[in-house]
């Protein structure tokens, strides 16, 4: 079971929570069906993303077994067959889709075309520098969809931007990891490697993190923020964004330590409070 759960990466399953952002900024994360539905939607999606992580696994066994972390994956150490990866990826594929649809076509729409783009992503477009992290951003557009479509809560121009750059900022830190563990330990990892550098990543993210925090400024002055009770307040909130991304910066380029973000989040301490801080801050100005 530990060698399922571990091929399946349900340590993942934190990135759907951006399936939720729709419902949170809509100001109806509250109400039950809502909330219930967009549960269930997330779940089916959990579904199709571990099937995607299957099949990106089987491709990836030669490359997996060079990398030290890599390496320990179920597929890559032998610890699981190709025959029954695929068995299993097929029975968490069908019910996802069947599941969704029955729940609204429109989200089964939705989930084939992130698996079907993450197929062609594992591929071929992960070797093409620049389209590979542009490739992950619009999986997490697509999830911002998911949410949006079965809430009927319509998207934010400056959410789906806010998400975009996020998801950018966060899959350039993972090319960054990537490229210190080449030139520590000189064998590469990724092809795509070949089209980045420290230099540029270093720089890639900063542009990223500062375009970022503008845009969140853009949506704390927006109009559909101001026509909040206490939506002139909001604007306080910027500087916890800045804080985290700040401290994401740092856990980075200072600490080297940045490269699976859903470690940084589990793991760090800082990270976790000034997100919980901005979570409350933000519910107490918008939900009352």
């Amino acid at each position: 079971m530990k060698t399922i759960l571990q091929l399946l990466r349900v340590q993942q399953y934190v990135k759907n929570i951006f399936i939720f952002l729709p419902l949170f900024f809509g100001v109806i994360i509250t109400d039950p069906p809502t909330f219930w539905r967009t549960l269930l939607a997330a779940g089916f999606f959990c579904l199709a993303a571990s099937a995607v992580y299957i099949f990106n696994d089987l491709l990836d066994i030669e490359e997996d077994r060079k990398h030290p972390l890599k390496k320990d994956r179920p597929l890559a150490a032998g610890k699981i067959s190709k025959g029954a990866a695929l068995l299993l990826l097929a029975g968490l594929a069908v019910p996802a889709l069947a599941g969704s649809y029955l729940l609204k076509s429109q989200v089964a729409a939705i989930l084939l075309v992130y698996m079907a783009m993450n197929v062609l992503y594992s591929s071929v477009l992960k070797h093409i520098a620049l389209i590979d992290v542009t490739v992950i951003a619009i999986g997490f557009i697509l999830r911002l969809f998911v949410g949006s479509s079965i809430s009927g809560v319509p998207l934010s121009i400056w959410i789906i931007l806010m998400t975009f750059l996020l998801a950018l900022f966060i899959a350039l830190a993972k090319r960054r990891e990537d490229v210190l563990l080449y030139l520590e330990k000189g064998e590469i990892s990724r092809k795509v490697i070949d089209g980045y550098n420290l230099e540029f990543l270093n720089i890639a993210m900063i542009v990223m993190a500062a375009v970022l925090i503008i845009s969140y400024i853009m949506y704390t002055i927006s109009p559909e923020i101001l026509a909040r009770p206490n939506g002139h307040k909001t604007y306080l909130t910027v500087i916890l964004v800045i804080l985290g991304i700040l401290r994401y910066l740092q856990l980075c380029l200072v600490f080297n330590n940045c490269g699976s973000p859903t470690k940084v989040l589990f793991k760090d301490r800082f990270l976790q409070a000034v997100i919980a801080v901005w979570i409350v801050t933000f519910w107490l100005l918008m939900y009352r």
